[in-house]
């Protein structure tokens, strides 16, 4: 039994402390205001400046008489409650100790996001642009306000102004408000939805993201970087030449990482094929080219740019380009295919012979032979304006 009871008590613990919230009450930055409210009047009190990541908060308004003390400020109670969740999970209650003898005084109050309204509800007091009021007068009260569901830090998480009306019409009051936030610890750092999508936009309008089919990994990637090194306040602050570095920097990690290396150059690929399709064999030797250039290309890719340059009447190039590809791959004979059509279209006849003979029994994919290949591609070149009184020539010698 009392093993039962032990493991009941150690689950209860766990799931308490999985479910906490990744942040903490502020309580440096707590607003504490003890105020005196003449009869029948009203008063505004502007909260301290909330901290950056502010996500919620909870208030106590306490009415005293003249030698009342607070129990127990409200930091001190909010220490036993891990979290915001925590108000509405039956701990509620502990915020309602509020002084060791309860008075009469009774007091109407209304929160504002801004001090215009709060100026005007000074002056009327008209609450019906509070983004909180309680017209029924109380001598005591605490809630809690979550950026979720209250307008109020919506509306403005920098502060909040309480507007509080006294309703003794002989004495004055004594009022002591309370504000605590909740700092959420990732937005602390200054990395609210707005912020991360200004570098998600600068990311999308740079060199690098504009050449690539789909920029969203490679950006998030940048963006993830960005904030681990630096609060958003910091990285604002750098000099333009420092963010340059900064975004270049980041890039390249992101570039040499696997995952988003891979989609960057398949997006390469992707765009040169989509040009040569169209017959823009400049641009498609361009996307291939940075992929060689930087250390990434296979042989497939230097057989494409290889084509592209025999298709662009560059038989040198094409050559050149076709061997270095044969050095990473010399059993693939599409790419040995295009090396005997750059030869023989370059008027180098033996050399292009010596291939064509050497595998014409082969398939160069599952389902097609070299002999088929090699009449497709003389069709093509054919339609693009290259032609050789040698292309009838090779195919009889592949046909004995």
């Amino acid at each position: 039994m009392k093993k039962i009871v032990l493991l009941l008590f150690i689950s209860i613990f766990y799931q308490s402390a999985f479910a906490q919230k990744d942040g903490y009450w502020d309580k440096d930055r707590a607003t504490t205001k003890e105020v005196i409210v003449s009869a029948r009047d009203r008063i505004v009190v502007k909260t301290d400046d909330f901290p950056v990541g502010t996500t919620e908060l909870i208030y106590r308004i306490t009415l005293l008489d003249d030698n009342q003390q607070l129990a127990g400020s409200l930091v001190s109670v909010l220490k036993s409650i891990p979290d915001p969740t925590g108000i509405s999970q039956g701990s509620a209650g502990a915020v309602f100790l509020l002084s060791k003898i309860s008075g009469d005084d009774k007091c109407r109050y209304a929160v504002f996001p801004s001090d215009e309204l709060a100026s005007d509800y000074q002056k009327t007091g008209n609450m019906n642009k509070a983004c909180l009021s309680q017209e029924t007068p109380v001598s005591r009260d605490a809630k809690r306000l979550s950026i979720d569901k209250s307008i109020c830090l919506q509306a403005n998480a920098g502060n909040l102004w309480f507007g509080l009306e006294s309703t003794n019409w002989m004495m004055k009051q004594k009022i002591v408000l309370e504000v605590v936030p909740w700092v959420d610890a990732k937005l602390s750092r200054g990395w609210a939805l707005e912020n991360r999508k200004i570098i998600i936009n600068q990311c999308k309008t740079s060199a690098l993201a504009s050449k690539m089919v789909n920029s969203d990994d490679f950006c998030i990637c940048l963006e993830e970087k960005i904030q681990k090194q630096y609060k958003f306040q910091e990285f604002q602050r750098l000099l333009p030449m420092e963010r340059t570095k900064a975004y270049k920097d980041f890039g390249n990690s992101c570039i040499n990482e696997s995952g988003v290396s891979k989609g960057v150059y398949d997006d390469l690929r992707a765009q040169a094929s989509n040009f040569a399709k169209k017959g823009d064999y400049a641009n498609a030797i361009a996307q291939y080219a940075r992929i060689v250039n930087e250390g990434k290309a296979t042989a497939l890719d230097y057989n494409a740019i290889g084509l592209s340059y025999i298709l662009t009447k560059q038989y040198g190039k094409a050559i050149k380009f076709l061997k270095e590809g044969e050095e990473l791959d010399g059993a693939e004979l599409l790419l040995k295919l295009n090396l005997a059509h750059a030869y023989l279209l370059n008027d180098e006849y033996r050399s292009a012979k010596n291939i064509y003979k050497e595998y014409k029994s082969q398939n160069v994919t599952s389902s097609l032979s070299w002999v088929q290949k090699a009449k497709q591609d003389f069709i093509i070149f054919r339609k693009a304006g290259l032609s050789s009184a040698d292309f009838d020539r090779v195919l009889k010698m592949m046909e004995r």
